[in-house]
């Protein structure tokens, strides 16, 4: 028997500036997948991920999720902050201690001990980056969905290849992944799953 899906929609419409983005998109992401959601520039990409996570409104049709991961193409880490800062606050609101070893590791998997500690002002594009991902490493229910917005830009070969493993590893524990990436090789080494293509 199939287990029933994570996320899915019915019949979603989207527009950005009274254009139709998509009109009629029905979509299941299954647990284990890892899908690309890829199309031209100005397909909707970033536009159906937010409303995906309920940061926007359809024109239509409507949303089914559980729990969700939401990163957007800005790391979104806040100038005054440290990674450290940043991570025991989301870590807060997701629900977890503060000081857990899982926040820990996830700060020392992902951000260096040398700039783990510093505004994120001083930081550059990729350290940023990386200290957004660290919150992916935080503990989440089982099944969750992440969806991540060009999540690969700034990383160095390292940043890459951790961001690739984890990826993987939420797949196989049962979570789910829809990602948007311009990088077609990059993207080939995590996707299991059809293709969401827009446009």
């Amino acid at each position: 028997m199939a287990s029933p899906p994570l996320l899915q929609t019915h019949a979603l419409c989207g527009s950005r500036g009274g254009r139709a983005l998509w009109q009629g998109l029905s979509l299941q992401v299954q647990p284990q997948d890892c899908r690309w959601l890829r199309g031209a520039n100005g397909s909707g990409k970033t536009t159906l991920l937010r409303t995906l996570a309920g940061l926007r409104s359809p024109e239509s049709g409507r949303v089914e999720r559980g729990a969700l991961r939401y990163l957007g193409h800005a790391p979104g880490v806040p100038d005054a902050l440290t990674p450290a800062e940043h991570l025991a606050f989301a870590a807060q609101w997701q629900g977890s201690s503060a000081s857990s070893d899982a926040q820990k590791q996830a700060l020392q998997r992902w951000c260096g001990k040398a700039w783990a500690r510093r505004p994120a002002r001083s930081l550059s594009q990729g350290q940023r980056r990386r200290a957004a991902l660290a919150v992916l490493a935080l503990p989440q229910p089982v099944g969750t969905v992440w969806l991540l917005d060009e999540p690969f830009d700034a990383l160095d070969d390292e940043g890459v290849s951790l961001l690739c493993a984890q990826m993987q590893a939420h797949a196989d524990a049962g979570g789910a992944v829809l990602f948007t990436c311009h990088s077609q090789a990059l993207a080939e080494r995590v996707r299991r799953g059809e293709d969401l293509v827009l446009g």
